[in-house]
């Protein structure tokens, strides 16, 4: 609703690097979700990437944990953030955008599989 109101989201953004630190300190208490499409995430992703794409993050909402922090990638941070803003109006309040997505990932030489 606020970003209705005021064309901005309230959902959180961090580095890549922090995204990082954060996914390492909390171990398996944090999921990252890669929600570019197959073919993208096949062809290179962030190390602990679960596959989740854009188009179906609806259908498949209930694949995201609530109780764990959830860090959301794609290749520049747009299409994650659009993830996480549907996320939220599904009543998740623990997603987090990677800004600058994969790309800075990448160029930050962050672990990759």
């Amino acid at each position: 609703m606020l970003q209705r109101l005021f064309g901005k989201s309230s959902v959180p953004s961090v580095t890549a690097q922090e995204a990082w630190t954060r996914l390492s300190e909390k171990g398996s208490h944090a999921v990252l979700l890669d929600v570019r499409e197959p073919y993208e995430y096949k062809s290179g992703h962030a190390k602990r990437a679960k596959n989740i794409p854009l188009s179906q993050i609806q259908q498949r909402v209930n694949e995201v944990p609530r109780d764990h922090e959830v860090f959301l990638i794609c290749q520049s941070g747009h299409r994650s953030m659009q993830a996480a803003n549907i996320l939220q109006q599904q009543g998740l309040d623990n997603v987090v955008n990677v800004a600058g997505g994969t790309s800075i990932w990448r160029l930050h030489n962050l672990p990759m599989e």
